[in-house]
């Protein structure tokens, strides 16, 4: 962590989980590339600490592994 990953490297390193990224470089609505700062948050936790720290940007890796995911990018689109 603390390293620029591109969005394939953060889902090959942290698989099947919910991340909360700064610094996030987009392609479009999708993340190119980012800092990862937390793996250890579940999706809740990292939305309400995204409410509060608007430069966190919170997803799920592998969202087809999972029955309901999403990304938060209507909460940091500037």
């Amino acid at each position: 962590m603390g390293k620029r990953m591109t969005w394939k490297e953060i889902a090959e390193t942290y698989p099947d989980q919910w991340v909360g990224l700064t610094d996030v470089e987009r392609e479009g609505a999708s993340v190119r590339s980012a800092v990862v700062k937390y793996t250890d948050k579940s999706g809740d936790e990292l939305i309400g600490m995204q409410i509060k720290d608007r430069n966190l940007y919170s997803t799920y890796t592998t969202p087809d592994n999972v029955p309901f995911a999403f990304s938060n990018w209507a909460v940091n689109s500037k």
